[in-house]
């Protein structure tokens, strides 16, 4: 579930110097179509004025519970009426509060009367954090059930470098959608392949292909949003880790497949999303290799065929692979499904800038073993990723 179109979220923002980005984190809620409501404290008001909220959420902001218009018991109605409320920043003064039931202002009443799931983000600096009190504060509030995210380590407003640190507005967003998002399968372990490998021909040169693993780890996300357990191989990519998942970093075919069944065996679901590289260099040469006025000649050989080996060994698990092609798609997914003992394949075509490798977007064919196919039309990979997943949940249910 990429998008929030109709969940109500109410946002509180404390005294945090960090509160600056709880207004990028409106401007994402808002884009994925949530219905925001924010609530402030009065000393975070100090560093934010309501009006910017209000102009980001479009909705009024209120602080003050005792210049409240109207009759709206606010600090009731909020915390009941909403799907989740998100406490970014939090101060450590706000985590005391929450922890030990204190109700001293709108914010930290609207806590105590609330009905929905509440998701706390810390931010202060590096000694206000580490102090055992804090922590036992942030024990105390996961073990009633608050969720409260891990801060981030970097330099902080008073110069110092630690932990403390506000989470990125986009890991907060994840983390949003894992929690509204219905953990349809819970209790799967799965075990996803992406990026690129890597060939050495010598230890600067390298033969490889274009993937840029953006399709794996939207199923990887996706899949940890949905409430299963994740395994992620990954071959070199930029792409930031996605949020919950055991990530296991390869770069050559080989190591890929040594990662792979060593950590296959009990996985209810492999998807083999990685473009793995189907030849490597005969020899990787100990040093750099000089340039040359004339040709060279490269000899390579077949790199170990993975999703074979797993089709030939998998038992009850399901197996899902990919088909990048250029042409004949679907006879030659169909060929390949047969061939490795698939239970599901994904066919897309590399050859158009605008989806495939290294883009946003993509589209795609499914075909199961009984022949089924499903046409998913162009949209982001992260919708796509639900798609896939959505079809491999109906076929482990029938």
């Amino acid at each position: 579930m990429t998008t929030l179109t109709g969940k109500k979220i109410v946002l509180g923002v404390t005294g945090s110097i960090a509160v600056y980005k709880s207004a990028e984190l409106v401007r994402h809620l808002k884009k994925a179509g949530a219905t925001v409501k924010v609530v402030m404290t009065a000393n975070a008001t100090r560093f934010v004025t309501p009006l910017t909220f209000e102009t980001l959420s479009g909705n009024r902001v209120v602080w003050d519970m005792f210049s409240l218009p109207g009759t709206s018991i606010d600090h009731v109605s909020l915390g009941q009426e909403s799907d989740l409320i998100v406490v970014a920043p939090a101060t450590a003064n706000f985590l005391a509060k929450a922890a030990h039931g204190l109700g001293d202002d709108l914010l930290s009443t609207l806590i105590l009367a609330a009905a929905a799931r509440i998701l706390i983000c810390p931010a202060m600096d590096r000694e206000m954090f580490s102090n055992p009190i804090v922590q036992g504060n942030i024990r105390s509030l996961r073990e009633r059930g608050f969720v409260v995210m891990e801060t981030e380590t970097g330099m902080l407003a008073t110069g110092a470098v630690g932990p403390g640190r506000f989470p990125d507005p986009v890991s907060i967003m994840e983390e949003i959608r894992h929690l509204l998002s219905d953990q349809d399968l819970e209790g799967l372990k799965v075990l996803i392949t992406a990026g690129p490998t890597i060939e050495y021909i010598d230890p600067v040169r390298v033969v490889t292909n274009r993937s840029t693993g953006k399709m794996g780890y939207a199923l990887a996300r996706a899949a940890w949003r949905r409430g299963a357990e994740v395994t992620l191989v990954t071959g070199p990519t930029y792409l930031d880790p996605p949020p919950g998942v055991q990530m296991i970093k390869v770069q050559t075919a080989e190591e890929m497949r040594e990662a792979v069944l060593g950590n296959y065996g009990d996985k209810d679901v492999v998807i083999k999303a990685a473009a793995v590289s189907d030849y490597r260099p005969r020899r990787k040469a100990q040093e750099k290799g000089k340039k040359k006025n004339g040709p060279i000649a490269l000899q390579l050989i077949p790199t170990s065929d993975i999703l074979a080996e797993l089709g030939k060994n998998k038992g009850n698990m399901s197996l899902v692979g990919f088909a990048a092609e250029t042409t004949d798609h679907m006879a030659n997914a169909r060929d390949k499904m047969e061939r490795k003992n698939l239970d599901l394949i994904v066919v897309n075509d590399v050859s158009r800038e605008d989806r495939g490798f290294a883009a946003d977007s993509n589209e795609v064919r499914m075909i199961d073993r009984e022949g089924n196919e499903e046409t998913v039309p162009l949209m982001s990979k992260d919708d796509v990723a639900d798609r896939i997943l959505d079809r491999i949940k109906a076929l482990r249910t029938r």
